[in-house]
């Protein structure tokens, strides 16, 4: 026993059948054979349970279960001590807590999944941390008690005490419209706690919707209104989680310049569209159907998720088949995300329309879904138009560019389609900003203002390099 705790099992509650299933995982496992009870599970249960006590971390139940729904995670050492928040047997496991410190801004990364936002809602005093006994949990002066001598029992002393306020961006912006109602401008009215509502409107773009309905905003509009409302708000703590998904380059860099280009057709003219069959993935994905992600993609596109080629081209990379037995309503923003993209793609058609494929996906999921648009568009020999703000998975993604100019929310002029460097240059010029070709990984970086680097690509008129 003394490892006894040095890994997690994880029991996946949406993907675990024992009724549709023989009970491999209990009857290939050596310490059942040895007549211990480290796995239980019958035809009856809902889901299986492994004992991390009597675990020894062999992966054989991993290998057997027929859906995938076992993972056993080794531990490098005990970290029993530093459990924080545990949300049932057999689940997810947040270690520690990152300390938040006045006058500073701290950043939390990792993939999806990972416990950023658990630990935020930690932070926020909106989930009170069990220290990973779901089964007693602990009152609040004994959670005091654990933190005692670090700089967190004082914080979370005053959250308890009112005595410290925390706000927090929600993660999925898009289910804003269905808990406020009113326009932009009334909204803030009624938040404003710093007077500062004309610097956020100004800072943040928002005086051209004004007006405009919160239901009727886009996705980068909700963003950017979702951190206007929480930073007009007197708090001591404020929060924002993933503050970027939605935002272009521009307004992620706060440096937006309108330019104008001639128009690529007078007006009045008469313009010839041929038609083409059509296939379209929106910006804001609305999870409406009521059944499982099997039944969507057996109603959807019937032919394709069973097709040899799409499944290996697009379904296996984007793992559609760990989602296939979930209902459709309760997935996260990042497996919507990849559903919605294999919808698309898996609906025949001449030209594939897909509007920011990278929204709530980490950054693992973005090389993924990249490579899965673009070998998908190769094979099938189509053409896809992609709006896509990640400027990595952009200019991978692209052969050719069209530049968007004008003001948000007012007026766009578009430009005809350019190379990818001179669609970037352009773009990068208005930007007033210069990028450069990493020499180990060749990713576009972006140069330090002034430097000389930056003065150099300027005077050369190169923003951009397609090669180093």
């Amino acid at each position: 026993m003394a490892d006894r705790l040095t890994r997690i099992a994880i029991v996946s509650s949406d993907r675990c059948k024992p009724k549709k299933c023989r009970q491999e995982c209990k009857k290939s496992c050596p310490v059942v054979k040895t007549g211990k009870l480290c796995i239980e599970v019958t035809t009856q249960s809902k889901i299986a349970f492994i004992s991390e006590e009597l675990c020894i971390g062999c992966g054989i139940c991993v290998k057997k279960c027929p859906f995938e729904a076992i993972q056993i995670i080794n531990l490098p050492k005990d970290l029993d001590k530093d459990t924080t928040h545990r949300y049932g047997p057999n689940t997810f496991k947040l270690h520690r807590l990152p300390v938040p410190r006045p006058g500073q801004v701290l950043g939390l990364v990792g993939t999806n999944g990972i416990g950023k936002s658990t630990a935020l809602k930690v932070l926020a005093g909106k989930l009170k941390p069990n220290l990973g006994r779901f089964n007693n949990p602990p009152d609040w002066q004994e959670i005091l008690t654990y933190f005692r001598g670090s700089e967190l029992q004082n914080y979370f002393t005053r959250i308890l005490e009112d005595n410290l306020k925390a706000i927090i961006k929600p993660q999925y912006v898009d289910h804003i419209p269905k808990a406020v109602q009113g326009n932009v401008g009334q909204v803030l009215d009624q938040k404003d706690e710093r007077e500062r509502k004309a610097e956020l409107c100004n800072d943040l773009e928002l005086n051209q919707v004004i007006d405009r309905n919160v239901g009727d905003l886009s996705g980068g509009e909700l963003q950017r209104f979702a951190i206007a409302v929480v930073a007009i708000q007197k708090a001591e703590i404020y929060m924002f989680d993933e503050p970027s998904s939605y935002l272009d380059v521009k307004q992620r860099l706060k440096a937006a310049q309108a330019g104008l280009l001639k128009p690529d057709i007078v007006e009045g003219s008469d313009v010839e569209i041929p038609e083409f069959n059509v296939s379209y993935k929106p910006q804001k994905i609305s999870p409406k159907f009521q059944s499982t992600v099997r039944h969507l993609l057996h109603q959807k596109i019937r032919d394709s998720y069973t097709h040899p080629q799409f499944v290996s081209d697009v379904m296996k990379p984007l793992l559609i088949e760990q989602l296939m037995d979930q209902e459709v309503v309760n997935l996260s923003g990042g497996e919507l995300q990849r559903v919605a993209l294999c919808l698309c793609l898996g609906k025949p058609a001449d030209i594939y329309l897909i509007d920011e494929p990278s929204a709530y996906l980490d950054s693992e999921q973005r090389i993924v879904a990249s490579k899965v648009i673009k070998r998908f568009i190769l094979h099938a020999k189509k053409t896809a138009f992609v709006v896509e703000h990640d400027f990595i998975m952009a200019t991978y993604l692209a052969d050719r560019v069209i530049v968007y100019e004008g003001q948000p929310s007012i007026d766009c002029t578009a430009n005809s389609p350019q190379s990818l460097l001179t669609g970037m240059n352009l773009f990068l010029s208005h930007l007033d900003i210069t990028f450069r070709r990493d020499p180990t990984n060749y990713r576009p970086r972006i140069n330090k203002l002034d430097s000389t680097k930056d003065r150099e690509q300027k005077s050369a008129g190169s923003y951009y390099y397609l090669d180093d």
